[in-house]
């Protein structure tokens, strides 16, 4: 992105310029279109329930916006020669099951021939222009919120190496196809600015990039970080993706562990897929009150550090 020009246009109102998880684009003073897409490969064995899975991390982005979905095109990477269309029909079965209950239309889509089978969506939604949430919105004396449990690459890759256990896959399953629908709304009542959601980076890299763009410094409570059960176990045993160890690699140079072990760190940068948000809410009534509305809901929310003061997007593990 750096070879190519920055969009000068005064419409769009956030661009590539910041990393963030979508695009938004000004209609009107009232409203403006938020816009995405994801696409990945297959992290469990059940077609539909990766249908499921990456429909739900696609449109995550539209949350993490602040905004709502409305409507998604499927993009599909599928091997003929190999797979069974099918299967392939299972596939998109469990991305519409997500459009239905998040509410917006699956409208057709794009497929092309592909060794290694992929699917997602390009989701379009929408957003007031004031109301729109950033990853450079975070602001000193920020609680921060995370909405769903770190975990789910470790739990993954123990799916494909088959030591994953029935109550891990299960759990797993669940959290990725928890929709972030709530989480938002939970955000923006808690007057959060600054969101984004917890994926691929893992949780230390999307909140480092966040402290960059905003401008300031963090402190984590470890202990109050939510993680999968058995997930601790597995990472002894050596069960990480390649993609957590390069994530902690990015963030070491802005990263002080403490006392905390390599291995907890590792876990903190966890490369997530369909992860929940990271906001920072007003003040610690407002954190409570989020936390207690999704865990009602069902979600496994925690507040898990606060913003410490103006700084060069250093992470500090309490």
């Amino acid at each position: 992105m750096r070879r190519l020009a920055p969009p000068g246009d005064p419409n769009l109102l956030v661009g590539a310029q910041t990393g963030d998880d979508a695009a938004v684009w000004r209609l009107s003073d009232e409203r403006a279109l938020v816009v995405t897409a994801d696409f990945i490969t297959p992290v469990v064995d059940d077609a539909r329930s990766w249908g499921r899975v990456a429909a739900a991390n696609a449109v995550s982005d539209v949350y993490a916006m602040g905004g709502t979905p409305m409507l998604a095109l499927n993009l599909v990477g599928w091997n003929v020669d190999e797979l069974p269309t099918d299967l392939l029909g299972d596939v998109l079965e469990g991305g519409a099951s997500i459009g239905a209950e998040a509410g917006f239309v699956v409208a057709g889509g794009h497929t092309v021939d592909d060794p290694e089978p992929k699917y997602g969506m390009a989701v379009v939604g929408e957003v007031h222009p004031d109301e729109i949430l950033t990853n450079a919105g975070l602001r000193p004396g920020d609680v921060l919120v995370l909405t769903k449990p770190l975990g789910a690459g470790i739990a993954t890759t123990a799916i494909k190496r088959d030591l994953a256990s029935d109550r891990l896959l299960a759990d797993v399953v669940a959290s990725m196809t928890r929709l972030n629908a709530e989480a938002a709304d939970a955000a923006r009542a808690a007057g959060a600015t600054g969101c984004t959601d917890v994926t691929g980076f893992g949780l230390l890299g999307h909140l480092s990039r966040m402290c960059v763009e905003s401008g300031v410094d963090v402190v984590l409570e470890v202990d109050s970080i939510p993680i999968l059960d058995g997930v601790r176990e597995l990472l002894a045993d050596g069960v990480v993706p390649g993609g957590s160890q390069r994530n902690l690699a990015d963030v070491t140079e802005r990263l002080d562990r403490g006392s905390h072990d390599p291995d907890t760190a590792l876990l903190l940068a966890d490369a997530q897929t369909s992860g929940g948000l990271l906001f920072g809410a007003a003040d610690e009534g407002a954190a409570a009150t989020a936390v207690a509305t999704l865990t009602a809901s069902g979600h496994t929310a925690a507040v898990i550090g606060r913003v410490s003061d103006t700084g060069v997007g250093r992470i500090a593990l309490a």
